[in-house]
């Protein structure tokens, strides 16, 4: 075979591989690998596959750790090419597989969050209360840095609350924010041309100040939203509503002050927690235990790298979000907004 032919032909085997490259590239490229790497997805119905020993024991007796750390915020689960703080479905799915587990007999909720929004805070709450009546399920509290507002809220129905001796807790109450750039735009000669079927169809809009009527409107879904959180709490600790309210005025309280008022049982961290738990309900021998995604492997290892190099900061899925909620205001459990 002579040099033209053999030219030729690793001619003919380079365009082969690089046709085949770029056919697997194509695939590649239009592959979703959010739904493939979906944590939740991968959990599929049964997290017991995911389960992390904290601490050896009877497996016939466990405790549950399950951690809310980060805005409860349901934004998504995270995925190859995402990080998220706070997974919502996840610590749904977690709650779910402890009232299906009859091994579980107690859960121990590590609380650090601002808290979030009204929604996502009842559903947490709603899933606490109902994992509590199915399995008569004690559920001792742990709280970090800061519970508050809607973190406060969640703990509210705990049978005790732990509170680090520098644990910012409480900011009861609701908040709504937006913003009124209308004289800005005005400034840039910029006019908003709006057509609504109704006077309060773009009420809270971003382009005009609010009227008192409009205000008085929004005024008594803040109103009623707060109603609710002082239910939670008067039910959960044992208070007459005017105690609620008269330490619920949206103050934030240190873990002492909030033993004082009486939103926390105890000083301590979560060792103190565990142990009284432990104590408490004749656990001392229980294993301890808490879900993850996944086992630390490489895959894991892949999946944190990736997200650092894909996926958007945490500083701008924070911005993206706030931005997002300035088009559609929202009631919040959240102290700090």
């Amino acid at each position: 075979m002579n040099i033209k032919r053999w030219l030729a032909l690793v001619g003919a085997v380079v365009l082969f591989a690089i046709s085949i490259g770029m056919n697997s590239l194509v695939s590649i490229a239009s592959t979703d690998w959010d739904a493939i790497f979906d944590p939740n997805e991968l959990l599929g119905s049964s997290l017991a596959a995911n389960e992390v020993m904290l601490e050896e024991g009877n497996m016939e007796e466990r405790i549950a750790v399950v951690k809310v750390n980060g805005t409860i915020q349901d934004v998504g689960s995270g995925s190859l090419f995402t990080e998220i703080e706070y997974d919502h479905q996840f610590v749904l799915n977690q709650l779910a597989a402890i009232q299906e587990d009859e091994t579980v007999k107690g859960v121990l909720l590590q609380v650090d969050t601002p808290g979030g929004g009204v929604y996502e805070s009842r559903q947490l709450y709603d899933a606490i209360i109902e994992l509590k009546e199915a399995r008569d399920m004690p559920i001792y509290v742990s709280m970090g840095s800061m519970a508050a507002s809607g973190g406060y809220y969640i703990a509210a129905p705990a049978d005790k609350i732990y509170a680090y001796s520098e644990t910012w807790t409480g900011s009861i109450g609701v908040i709504m924010q937006g913003i009124n750039y209308g004289q800005l735009a005005e400034d840039y000669g910029i006019v908003f041309e709006t057509l609504k079927s109704g006077p309060y169809k773009d009420i809270m809009s971003s382009t005009r100040p609010m009227s008192n009527e409009e205000r008085a409107i929004m005024q008594t879904l803040v109103d009623e939203a707060y109603d609710e959180f002082v239910n939670v709490i008067a039910a959960g600790r044992g208070m007459t509503d005017a105690e609620v309210r008269q330490i619920g005025d949206g103050r934030i309280y240190t873990a002492k002050q909030a033993v004082e008022n009486g939103l926390v049982d105890a000083i301590g961290d979560e060792e103190a927690a565990l142990q009284a738990l432990r104590k408490d309900f004749d656990l001392e021998k229980a294993e301890v235990f808490e879900y993850g995604y996944a086992d630390a492997t490489w895959s894991v290892l892949m999946s944190a790298k990736a997200a650092e190099f894909f996926g958007p900061s945490a500083e701008e899925r924070v911005l993206n979000k706030l931005l997002s909620d300035y088009e559609a205001p929202r009631a919040m459990y959240l102290y700090g907004e």
